[in-house]
């Protein structure tokens, strides 16, 4: 049986890893085949294996489908829906889910997720007829980056878009709408300031969180403690359980009720309460699936041991959507629980309730290391200690906070509950800020596979039984965390990584022991690009510090991250071609027309037009130069300003230009370009942006020449090998099945 639902879970998950989906013809195939073999006891796992991919790639396929055609993308409709879940409100930005999507023009999915910039108020349940620009799933593409549509595909979302102009056609008639009524509830009560995180614990709605309160949260490990996950449910399921079973135990409980039948149905049934109020999201309707299979062990098969029940609810959540596996979430919470019965089953003798505790933070602690490294998540080294007050804190605070929100109908009793409870996490805050201060989380580097794999046989032997002979060679394996394996640039030689940070633009340049970041990225509304997406770049190509801040100009999409970058790495120095319009804190230098260095063999070379009139004409223009190959860096000049640099006398042929001003009308003249000759050009743009980047002419210019494209909109980041004269990398040539060509 447990080799059954091994395989049948193999084939559930294998979709995950594959760069394009087989055909349906192909589904269907393997779908009988695995029929076939399932009739045959021996071959009954190959069969169960073949049954579970073709299940999952055709919900995969399906999902996909329901995306927007490429041939509506980037285009305006007029559509109804109703707002699904809970909508948020950061700033003058509104963003909501549109769900039962119905409009004149055929082709459109079913649910999209919407953006409003300086929209009216827009509450769950209600129905909204809309003038929305909508647009295919598409996400930042950088190294070990959040990976956005994978996220989207996950949720079914078959489009993005903003709002242009609305009315809303129905008032809310949905459970979702009443749960949006009681959030605002929430957030009006004297909770200490704390309404944000009473919010989260209650009904899941985690928008009430500051940027740095999940920053603190993250350098701790403790951002599970602030989403409803499957801790919340297993929780609250085992309260309801222990008191019944201590009434059982001290003869409270009546005899004619069975104790054990009593105290699994209402735990079963506080989880699905609880579920029910946190709106059932993903994480929420896994927990419940795993709450009723343990329930169900405990109650008529705990004979079996863990393993069994583990591997049932693993395969019931995977039946039920196969797209939870492109979440972290769904790896990190079963790994946990993993863990877990790996670290506590086979040992003898019973345990402390203060051993337990410490053993459980130590193990899920080591044991979900491999994970978060393969996916690219940052490891808190203050994780264990922090979890280890903060995980009763919140499993002590939680009941408090429900039962405060079923008395608000009494007024000051419930409030005044909600207050305690408020003060009890603002308190929480206060000490997890200074460990988060003490010992912020650690982004690795992007680390290998063969290494990550060594990393987790080193974890896993660690987490044997101490009698064990060969566990303590798992500290041995572990020796790639502390000498972390990349490739370091060679002598002579620069690595240029142009990020995709959508319509703005940031470049790493790096020698073998310097680093140079062109450009920080833009900075939207809440969307710090800086924090978001260049730092953790930074860090996954081993960046620990910057030498030089380099900022071309003051324009927000080329130095709205530059405090979030400053903040977040040393910066030994920052320049940039405006110091007098940014912010003092920055401590800018101004460019020094004509300056030059040299780094490990590599030359560096600034210009700025000195009778510059207006602020894209003042960007600090940067040439690098390794082994004979060049790479011209050129910010927002216009044509005016590249006039201006080929009558300066500089050499200015080079290999690679960074197209100027993304591309627009007013730069990339062609005598520019026939005095660079490049034989490449790099666009950092986003698609469909409102300024039509590239300009059509340029793009001209561009074919005429035979001058070959790189742009990120189309193929993610770009890294280029500078000294050795061979082709980009482009990020988005490693393949996944959910991601746009």
């Amino acid at each position: 049986m447990r080799t059954w639902m091994l395989a049948l879970a193999a084939g559930l998950v294998l979709p995950r890893f594959l760069p394009a989906l087989p055909s349906v013809w192909i589904l269907c195939v393997l779908g009988v085949l695995g029929g076939l073999l399932l009739s045959r006891r021996r071959w009954a796992s190959s069969g169960l294996l073949l049954l579970g991919f073709a299940w999952a790639c055709w919900q995969c396929q399906s999902a996909i489908d329901d995306r927007l055609p490429v041939s509506q993308d980037g285009r305006t409709y007029w559509i109804q829906g109703t707002v699904s879940g809970l909508p948020t409100s950061t700033g003058d930005v509104v963003r909501f889910e549109l769900e039962d999507i119905e409009s004149r023009h055929a082709g459109l999915p079913s649910k999209v997720r919407l953006s409003w910039y300086g929209g009216p108020q827009v509450r769950a349940g209600e129905r909204w007829r809309l003038a929305a620009r909508l647009k295919r799933p598409r996400g930042l593409v950088n190294p070990h980056a959040f990976d956005y549509e994978a996220w989207l595909l996950a949720r079914r979302i078959g489009a993005t878009g903003s709002v242009k102009a609305g009315e809303r056609l129905f008032a809310p008639h949905s459970v979702n709408s009443w749960r949006d009524r009681l959030r605002l509830r929430l957030m009006e009560v004297s909770a200490s300031g704390r309404q944000g995180a009473v919010a989260a614990l209650v009904v899941g709605d985690d928008s009430g969180l500051s940027r740095e309160d999940w920053q603190v949260l993250q350098d701790t490990g403790t951002v599970h403690l602030m989403v409803i996950s499957g801790q919340h449910i297993g929780m609250l399921a085992g309260l309801l359980y222990g008191l019944v079973a201590l009434a059982a135990r001290w003869g409270f409980w009546p005899s004619r009720w069975p104790w054990l039948p009593c105290a699994c149905a209402l735990a079963l049934a506080g989880a699905l309460s609880y579920g029910w109020l946190a709106g059932f999201d993903v994480p929420v309707r896994r927990a419940c699936l795993m709450v009723a299979v343990v329930l169900l062990w405990r109650l008529r098969f705990r004979h079996l041991g863990v393993w069994q029940p583990l591997l049932l609810a693993l395969n019931g959540v995977l039946l039920v959507d196969p797209l939870v596996s492109l979440l972290p979430g769904f790896w990190l919470s079963f790994g946990a629980v993993a863990v877990l019965a790996l670290a506590f089953s086979g040992r003898l003798g019973r345990w402390k309730w203060w051993a337990t505790l410490t053993r459980a933070q130590w193990a899920a602690s080591l044991g979900l290391l491999p994970l978060l490294l393969t996916l690219g998540l940052p490891v808190s080294a203050s994780g264990p200690l922090a979890n280890l007050i903060a995980v009763p804190w919140v499993s002590l605070t939680v009941p408090f906070a429900l039962l405060g929100t079923l008395l608000l109908p009494l007024g000051a009793i419930g409030e005044t509950l909600l207050w305690l409870v408020g003060t009890s996490l603002a308190l929480l805050f206060e000490l997890l800020f200074a460990m988060a201060t003490w010992q912020p989380a650690w982004l690795a580097v992007g680390i290998p596979i063969w290494a990550l794999l060594m990393i987790g046989l080193g974890v896993l032997l660690m987490l044997l039984p101490s009698g064990v002979p060969v566990r303590a060679l798992g500290l041995v394996l572990l020796a790639p965390l502390v000498y972390p394996p990349y490739s370091e640039v060679a002598e002579g030689r620069a690595q240029v990584s142009v990020l995709d940070v959508g319509q703005g633009l940031s470049v790493l340049v790096r020698t073998r022991e310097h680093a140079l970041l062109y450009d920080a990225g833009p900075r939207q509304g809440d969307f710090d690009t800086g924090e978001r997406v260049v730092f953790p770049s930074l860090r996954s190509l081993g960046v620990k510090r910057l030498d030089i801040l380099l900022l071309s100009h003051a324009d927000n999409d080329h130095s709205g991250g530059a405090q979030a970058i400053r903040r977040l790495l040393p910066v030994a120095r920052t320049v940039s071609g405006e110091p007098q319009r940014h912010a003092t804190d920055l401590n800018a230098k101004p460019c020094e027309n004509g300056a030059e260095w040299r780094w490990n063999g590599v030359r560096f070379s600034l210009w700025q037009w000195q009778a510059a009139r207006e602020s894209n004409q003042t960007s600090c223009v940067l040439l690098v130069e390794a082994n004979g190959e060049r790479v011209l860096l050129t910010g927002d000049i216009d044509q005016a300003a590249e006039q201006a640099l080929l009558l300066s006398g500089q050499d200015v042929k080079a290999q690679w230009l960074l197209l100027p001003h993304h591309g627009s009308r007013s730069s990339s003249s062609e005598q520019f370009l026939r005095a660079v000759e490049p034989s490449a050009a790099l666009i950092s743009r986003s698609l469909h942006n409102a300024f039509g980047h590239p300009h059509p002419a340029v793009t001209a210019r561009l074919e005429a020449s035979a001058i070959d494209v790189y742009d990120t909109a189309l193929h993610g980041a770009i890294r280029i090998d500078l000294g050795d004269f061979s082709v980009a990398e482009i990020q988005r040539a490693e393949r996944r099945f959910w991601r746009e060509k």
